[in-house]
């Protein structure tokens, strides 16, 4: 779980740090994440189990980390975010199993700890 940590810190040094040195990039995607995970005709919750998914495929594990931290404090279960996974392992095939492991560390860590 040492990983998570790391994780989680160097994305808040990252945010701290960008936003410090005035970064309109930086900003522009938190202003882009805002409105994306915003409630519409998606809940928020569902948009953030999509993203689960999403990194899956791409085999990004801070993006796991995050979004299934955020489904998770928007009122996702457990189950939800698995299922989410396999929506991820069914498009993503073979290579996606490998990306699911680290998923599965985050979902101990932030559903059974």
């Amino acid at each position: 779980m040492d990983k998570l940590r790391e994780l989680t810190r160097n994305r808040k040094r990252a945010y701290t740090w960008y936003q410090s040195h005035g970064s309109k990039g930086y900003q522009a995607v938190i202003d882009l994440e805002a409105a994306a995970y915003a409630d519409g005709a998606l809940s928020g919750k569902e948009k953030e189990l999509i993203a689960v998914g999403i990194a899956v495929v791409v085999n990004c594990e801070s993006c796991m980390q995050w979004h299934i931290e955020q489904a998770a404090k928007r009122g996702a279960t457990l189950n939800e975010v698995v299922e989410a996974i396999d929506v991820g392992i069914e498009m993503g095939g073979g290579p996606a199993t490998v990306a699911a492991r680290f998923a599965m560390d985050v979902m101990i860590d932030v559903f059974e700890d």
